[in-house]
Parts: structure tokens; C-alpha cells; sequence
């Protein structure tokens, strides 16, 4: 961050947005990622099945609905926000969403493979995914380079 901090002061502006934009997915993404990959001692398993563990969910009372599905939206909602902002070549919907779904497969993954007692499932890919680009959407306004410009688009 502070070579970025003197690169912005010898004419690279974009190094100081990049930079905090850096340390903003990282804090923001961390500490959801620390939380899904603490054993949990709970069943494991995989569920290939698109929104079948989410119609599961949804049937549930409405607090644990709320806190599964809020969770997945919020877990790569800062990495969405931001990257569009540290990034032109990333600001679009469609390249949000391709980022943030290997990251989710990856996190679904090492679940599995390190056996932490946790459920993976397809659903969070695509609900960890629609969060981001949900986030990405809402900052919009500030996307890096010359995409910034007209409807947000897919």
C-alpha cells in the first residue's frame, strides 16, 4: 500500500484507488472465508443439484433462511464491490461473476477435500455468486477506466 501511495504521488492516481480497493477485498472477504473453513462437525457431503438444498433452506424457519442465504450473498460481496473499482478489465457483471464463482468453487472445494465437517453444495456457488454481482452492481458508479460509462450491462 505505500508504494502504491507514492506511485499515486508521482502521476499514477489509480495506484491509491487499487490499492485500498486491494485491502478492502481482503478485509472484507477474510473474515467469511476464515468462518467456512473452520470445522464445523456437522454432515458432509456434496449437492450437485442446482437449488435443491436452497428450496431445503427456504422451508426452514424464516431465521435460518435468512441467516443461509444472507450469509451466501454477503461472503463475496466485498471482492464484487471492489473489484470493478481496483479494475478496468474486470468491471463487468459477467466478470464478476466468472471471478467470484471460482473463488466460491474453490472455497466449496477445499470443504470438501479437507473434510471440515461442512455441507458443499452447488447453491452456494450460485448464491455466493449472485451476491457479488448484486455488490458490484451497487457500486457501479465508481468502477475503474471507461466502462464506468452507460447501463449496467452482463
Amino acid at each position: 500500500m505505500l508504494l502504491s501511495r507514492r506511485r499515486a504521488r508521482r502521476g499514477h492516481p489509480a495506484a491509491l484507488r487499487t490499492a485500498l480497493a486491494d485491502v478492502g477485498i481482503a478485509v472484507g472477504t477474510a473474515p467469511w472465508i476464515w468462518m467456512i473453513l473452520t470445522p464445523a462437525g456437522g454432515a458432509e457431503g456434496v449437492s450437485l443439484i442446482p437449488f435443491r438444498d436452497l428450496a431445503a433452506v427456504l422451508r426452514a424457519p424464516w431465521e435460518t433462511a435468512f441467516v443461509q442465504v444472507g450469509g451466501n450473498l454477503l461472503v463475496f460481496a466485498p471482492l464484487g464491490a471492489l473489484l470493478p473499482v481496483r479494475s478496468a478489465r474486470l468491471a463487468s457483471p459477467a466478470r464478476v461473476a466468472a471471478v467470484a464463482a471460482l473463488a466460491s468453487l474453490l472455497v466449496e472445494t477445499l470443504q470438501y477435500v479437507l473434510r471440515l465437517g461442512r455441507f458443499s453444495s452447488v447453491d452456494d456457488v450460485l448464491i455466493n455468486t449472485a451476491g457479488a454481482v448484486a455488490a458490484a452492481a451497487v457500486t457501479r458508479r465508481w468502477w475503474a477506466g471507461p466502462a464506468t460509462v452507460g447501463p449496467f450491462r452482463g
